[in-house]
């Protein structure tokens, strides 16, 4: 196969919306008894180390309120878009608690630095 196939191909994949690559995958997938999950996992980098991949999204959890309970659910609700005080306090109150999940790594870091301001013991995961 020439290179000229190779840009005919490739232009019509970036043209392709999210839903009819992902269909594509599957095709794929189905056609020749791969798993593109395993290909990226198991590819090699160009350095012929294994590629690291670096974690993008986050679970924020809270492992201890501490002894300023009330400072930890201001610092929640701020924290947490549309947190009611009910809800704030019940995850304060249960810990360990998950507060929120795939959150981006900048948000969860912000989250954190926050909470922990408070008093409170905060682990991403």
């Amino acid at each position: 196969m020439s290179s000229q196939n190779f840009d005919g191909i490739i232009e019509q994949i970036s043209s392709m919306t999210v839903k009819e690559l992902s269909e594509l995958v599957k095709n794929i997938e189905k056609t020749f008894g791969v798993s593109a999950a395993a290909a990226v996992a198991v590819a090699p980098a160009a350095g012929g180390e294994a590629a690291v991949v670096e974690k993008t999204e986050f679970k924020v959890s809270l492992k201890d309120s501490g002894p300023e309970k009330i400072k930890v659910i201001k610092a929640l609700r701020q924290v947490i878009q549309g947190l009611g005080l009910t809800d704030a306090k019940k995850l304060v109150e249960e810990t360990p608690s998950v507060l929120q999940e795939n959150v981006s790594k900048e948000d969860a870091q912000k989250m954190k630095e926050a909470l922990e301001a408070a008093g409170a013991k905060v682990e991403l995961l």
